[in-house]
């Protein structure tokens, strides 16, 4: 992945502290520069100050679950060009549709490879560039 003029920013964020970093450490050894947040409500103030190109949204969190987050940085013109990725264990087809219905651009079940991971956010990437192309 050619990251030389600046490395995509992906920000995690999962109430699983322990897999919040992996994922996030991960990220940074393959090209991407990545923070985390391990809760909703941080992870949206999180958002506005780091300008992720990309956030992986964990959906099980309690407080502020992750489909509030997603509507919440949907309804944020700042966000129209981000990628939001379900990061979750939930893969049944009740999930799925409500994942699509809510603007994220992709799901990746956990346990996930680092494979699907990083296929997930370049496919979300590219999907954004897509929906921006066709609103031009």
């Amino acid at each position: 992945m050619d990251q030389t003029t600046h490395p995509k920013r992906i920000l995690v964020i999962d109430d699983n502290k322990e897999a919040a970093d992996i994922t996030a450490e991960l990220l940074r050894m393959n090209g991407y520069a990545a923070e985390v947040a391990y809760s909703g409500l941080p992870g949206l103030d999180t958002a506005r100050t780091y300008q992720p190109d990309v956030v992986l949204l964990d959906l099980g969190m309690p407080g502020m679950d992750g489909y509030q987050v997603a509507g919440a940085l949907r309804a944020l013109p700042d966000f129209d060009d981000a990628a939001l990725i379900a990061f979750t264990a939930w893969g049944d087809p009740v999930t799925r549709q409500r994942v699509r219905d809510t603007g994220f651009d992709g799901h990746v079940v956990k346990p996930a490879s680092l494979d699907n991971i990083l296929t997930a956010i370049a496919n979300g990437l590219q999907e954004r560039v897509l929906l921006q192309s066709r609103a031009a």
